[in-house]
């Protein structure tokens, strides 16, 4: 009886066996003529189930004294075998139930993500799952994490809403134990991403669970692996726990690219959020064997949607933006952004034609030295610093100013940029007006270590709306790029219409999510980060096009081509502020009037 309810009802079984066979055998020797005119023992067989399982048959019974008492006999051991069962049924499915809602059942999957953890990360990642898998027929997310799995269910139909095509799976466990693991079935999953825990030492939870993974038996080819450290130093001890399948990214410096590049050039976070978002555009990897033996130069013009970017070799190597005369090999990729890959098509005809009366030249610019004030400060400030005196000119200077002790002093020798401190309070007005800001050209408003999530954005928006009230009376001197935690404060901050925000941890899960689901992806975006190829940039669109004069996307591809760089979209200035674009236009139809102005910017992929 221990052993539970399948054992229960085997005994139970055996029990109404034994009753008939006893009442059947009984009745043939003590009521034989009763017995005869029943069909003898098979008949009596038959006769003492139907009383057992259904005690209302007796009522039409007939014959002797000892007949009928042998049939009362069956039929009170019926009610009682008969209402055992039903307890014990009723009883286990009930425990199945309720085990069923604790999450601790192993799903049957094949070829769905697996999300191991739970943090806020989550919400988004499942949100862009949902939106790439709208035109597959069926597809599974699975998660894992230590909570409670109708919590978990709660929570993502109240911040994802409809998942659509996509089943979410939720399973109560914890991801560093290898038994828990087989729970969402990861030897038969198509990818699994390991999500950072919102915990002190997030990135020793993370490179945990990579072990975990690393020291599972694997039933078949190992599915490849995406995860994010946040600190530097963490990461080659994460990539050695995660070994060749994984795809480990270093979120911080990810995060410290973006703020000092959109530093630089307004909007590139927003480029970047509509190249990772799923519900944008995206880059895809085609095989044209069609444009074998042209050049790269020469395919740009070869699409009628899509913007092709660069190449992947036959070798696994990724170049974007390569040189103009780079010919294309059967066996090469073109890597192409457009807005799904099934909006991918070559051009059946010639190419457009180029307006080459709107094509300009691009003026000449000396870089000059540039005064940035730098307002808050935390563990990212200072490679932040380090990264800006390798972009900005000889003679260009940074002001710190934050309300703690001078924490420069551990900044190495810098060679073109001069470092002050000034402890100042950005939240107050006097304080900020003490700085006078308007002898910036930049400034960046880093959240503020010492806070939590909303406490920091809170701050963050208040400084804001001092500087915006501060540059709206100075003349609209200075840019603003500020760093936000939560993406939802992101709506509210834009009432102070800063002129970029870095939303750090929203960009790592869009990334992530685009891992998962194409790992040959992180070479692309490695390559996007790093400073020695070619990077995204937003450009004067008078470099490109006659201010005011009317062209289209083909004439802008061609301009850019001349320079040798790819053409991806433009962004409006009218249009800065206005959600959800926020002006950013991504590979637009290439024959639609375009009117650009001078002070719109062009975005190309370029090496400098």
């Amino acid at each position: 009886m221990s052993k539970g309810t399948p054992a229960l009802i085997g005994w139970l079984g055996l029990a109404s066996a034994a009753l008939v066979l006893v009442v059947a055998t009984a009745a043939v020797v003590v009521a034989p003529r009763d017995s005869g005119r029943n069909g003898h023992w098979p008949g009596m067989v038959w006769r003492s189930l139907l009383r057992t399982l259904d005690p209302g048959t007796m009522g039409g019974d007939s014959g002797g004294v000892a007949f009928l008492g042998l049939m009362l006999v069956a039929t009170v051991g019926g009610i009682f075998i008969v209402s055992s069962l039903i307890g014990v049924i009723t009883t286990g499915l009930e425990s199945k139930i309720t085990e069923l809602r604790k999450g601790r059942s192993r799903i049957v999957e094949h070829d769905h993500t697996v999300l191991l953890g739970w943090s806020e990360q989550v919400f988004t990642v499942v949100a862009e799952l949902v939106e790439a898998n709208q035109s597959e027929r069926r597809s599974c997310v699975a998660i894992l994490a230590d909570r409670d799995k109708v919590e978990m269910e709660d929570a993502l139909r109240a911040r994802v809403g409809e998942f659509g095509r996509t089943r979410i799976v939720c399973r109560t466990g914890n991801p560093l134990k290898v038994a828990d693991l087989e729970l969402v079935s990861p030897g038969t999953a198509r990818s699994i991403m390991v999500i950072s825990p919102e915990v002190e030492d997030a990135d020793t939870h993370v490179i945990k669970v990579l072990l975990s993974l690393g020291a599972r038996a694997w039933e078949r080819r190992r599915p490849h692996v995406v995860a994010a450290v946040h600190d530097s130093a963490n990461l080659p001890a994460a990539r050695l726990a995660g070994g060749d399948a994984a795809r480990v990214i270093d979120a911080d410096d990810i995060a410290i690219r973006l703020i000092v590049q959109s530093h630089r050039q307004s909007g590139l976070s927003q480029v970047c959020t509509d190249l990772l978002d799923f519900a944008g555009h995206e880059f895809y990897m085609r095989a044209e064997p069609s444009l074998a033996g042209l050049t790269f130069g020469e395919t740009l013009s070869r699409y009628d949607l899509g913007v092709p970017a660069g190449l992947r070799h036959g070798d696994g190597t990724v170049a974007l933006n390569p040189p103009m005369d780079t010919p294309v090999s059967a066996d090469d990729e073109i890597i192409v952004l457009a807005e799904d890959d099934l909006l991918i098509r070559l051009a059946s005809g010639p190419p457009p034609a180029v307006r080459e009366r709107a094509i300009t030249t691009a003026t000449a610019r000396e870089p000059v030295p540039e005064r940035t004030l730098l307002l808050g400060w935390n563990h990212r400030a200072q490679k932040i610093i380090e990264l800006l005196d390798e972009f900005l000119a000889p003679g260009s200077a940074l002001t710190v100013a934050a309300p703690r002790e001078d924490p420069t002093g551990a900044l190495g020798p810098l060679a073109n940029l001069k470092v002050g401190f000034v402890a100042a309070e950005p939240t107050e007005r006097p304080s900020l007006e003490s700085l006078d800001v308007g002898s910036y050209q930049h400034v960046i408003v880093l959240s503020e270590a010492g806070y939590d999530r909303e406490h920091a954005d809170a701050r963050t928006l208040v400084t804001l709306l001092h500087l915006r009230d501060m540059e709206d009376a100075l003349g609209d001197p200075f840019s603003i790029v500020s760093e936000i935690n939560d993406d939802a404060n992101r709506e509210v901050a834009q009432v102070t219409k800063a002129d970029d925000f870095v939303v750090s941890d929203k960009l790592i899960s869009l990334m992530l999510t685009q891992l998962s689901e194409n790992r040959h992806l992180y070479d692309v975006f490695a390559d996007l980060l790093d400073p020695a190829g070619s990077e995204i940039y937003l450009k004067p669109a008078c470099d490109y096009l006659v201010p005011g004069g009317t062209a289209d996307f083909a004439t802008l591809i061609e301009s850019a081509r001349r320079r040798g760089e790819v053409a991806l979209g433009y962004r409006l200035i009218d249009r800065y502020h206005e959600p959800p674009g926020y002006g950013v236009v991504l590979n637009p139809g290439k024959t639609a009037p375009l009117v650009l102005s001078a002070r719109d910017r062009v975005i190309v992929l370029a090496e400098n």
